[in-house]
C-alpha cells in the first residue's frame, strides 16, 4: 500500500494505497482479543475512512476544475484545502488529532511504532508531492496548534504510549510548519523522527514497560538500556549534540530565512513542553530509585539480551548529527 501510494502518480492509485494500508493494518490493531484494542481499530477505521474519502472528493473537485488527475496539478484552491484537511486527519495533526493517542492507547508497543512512523510515510509524500499549491497559512497555524497541544495534552499522561502520541502530534507540527516552504526538510524531518521513536519503541518493548510506574522498576534489570533511553529522550526532545536537534535548527534557520521568525519563536517555545514530558519520561526510567514501596505489580522480566538493531538505532540517534 505504501510503496503503491509513493509511486503513484494518479490521485486514484494513491487513494488505492492508502486504503489498502488502512485495511492492513487493522487486524494489527485488533490483535490481541482485548475491548480496548477492538476499539482502537474501530476508531482508526472510521477516521482513516473519513479522510480517504475526503482525498478523493479533493481530488475529483480538482479533476473537475482542471482535468487534471495528476497528483502534482493540484491547482484549485478549495480541493487543495480539503486535501490539507483530509491528510491532517490521516496524520493525526490538529484539530484532528483525537483518534492517535486512543489509538495508540490501544494497540501493542509494536503495533503503535508502526501506526507513529511507517502509517506517516503515504500521507506526508502525498503532502510533499502537493507541497507547492498548500496554503501556508493554514499549515502554519495547524502547525503552531499541534506543537502547542501536544505539548499540553502529553504533560498529564501517565501511559506511555499516550505520552508518545502526543510527542508524535507535536513533532507533526513540525514537519508541518516547513512543508510549504521546503519539504525535504519535512522528510529530513520524518526520517529523523521515525529512527528516535523507533529507537524508543523498541527498548521499551524490551523492558515490557507501558506506563510510567512499571518503568521505574527497570533500571535493576537493564540498567545500560535505561541509560541509553534516557539520551535517546532527550534526543527526541531535540537537545543539541544529539541528532533530534538537527531538523529543528534547520527548520528555525529556514524558516528565519522566510522572515517568519515569530512562527520560529513560538513553535521553538512550545517544543519545550514536550522536553518537559520527556524530560519526565527519563526521570522515571533512571533518575529514581523510588523512594517508597511501588504500589503496582511487581513484573516478571526475562534476562532476554537487547537486539542489535535496538543497538544500531540508538547509535544513530545520539550520533547521527555529531558524526
Amino acid at each position: 500500500g505504501t510503496t503503491l501510494t509513493i509511486s503513484s502518480n494518479h490521485w486514484i492509485m494513491a487513494w488505492t494505497g492508502l486504503e489498502i494500508n488502512t485495511l492492513a493494518v487493522l487486524p494489527l490493531i485488533a490483535k490481541s482479543h482485548h475491548p480496548r484494542a477492538i476499539e482502537a481499530a474501530t476508531k482508526y477505521f472510521l477516521v482513516q475512512a473519513a479522510a480517504s474519502a475526503l482525498v478523493l472528493f479533493s481530488s475529483m473537485t480538482n479533476a473537475w476544475h482542471t482535468g487534471q488527475w495528476d497528483i502534482t496539478q493540484l491547482t484549485h484552491s478549495t480541493s487543495s484545502l480539503v486535501l490539507t484537511s483530509a491528510i491532517a486527519m490521516k496524520l493525526g495533526l490538529v484539530p484532528f488529532h483525537f483518534w492517535f493517542p486512543e489509538v495508540l492507547q490501544g494497540s501493542s508497543l509494536l503495533i503503535s511504532l508502526l501506526l507513529s512512523t511507517a502509517m506517516k510515510l503515504p500521507p506526508l509524500t502525498l503532502l510533499f508531492l502537493t507541497s507547492h499549491s498548500l496554503n501556508p497559512t493554514l499549515l502554519t497555524l495547524m502547525a503552531i496548534m499541534s506543537t502547542a497541544l501536544g505539548g499540553w495534552m502529553g504533560l498529564n499522561q501517565t501511559q506511555i504510549r499516550k505520552i508518545l502520541a502526543f510527542s508524535s502530534i507535536s513533532h507533526l507540527g513540525w514537519m508541518a510548519v516547513i512543508i510549504a516552504f521546503n519539504p525535504k526538510l519535512t522528510m529530513l524531518n520524518f526520517y529523523l523522527y521515525s529512527l528516535m521513536t523507533a529507537t524508543v519503541f523498541l527498548t521499551l518493548n524490551t523492558m515490557k514497560a507501558t506506563k510510567l510506574s512499571s518503568l521505574m522498576t527497570t533500571w535493576t534489570k537493564t540498567p545500560s538500556l535505561n541509560a541509553m533511553l534516557l539520551l535517546t529522550l532527550l534526543s527526541l526532545a531535540g537537545l543539541p549534540p544529539l541528532t533530534g536537534f538537527l531538523p529543528k535548527w534547520l527548520i528555525i534557520q529556514e524558516l528565519t530565512k522566510q522572515e517568519m521568525a515569530m512562527a520560529a519563536t513560538i513553535i521553538s517555545l512550545l517544543s519545550l513542553l514536550n522536553l518537559f514530558f520527556y524530560l519526565r519520561l527519563a526521570y522515571c526510567a533512571t533518575i529514581t530509585l523510588p523512594p517508597h514501596t511501588t504500589n503496582h505489580i511487581k513484573l516478571w522480566r526475562t534476562n532476554n539480551p537487547t537486539s542489535i538493531l535496538t543497538a544500531i538505532l540508538i547509535t544513530l540517534s545520539l550520533t547521527l548529527l555529531p558524526l
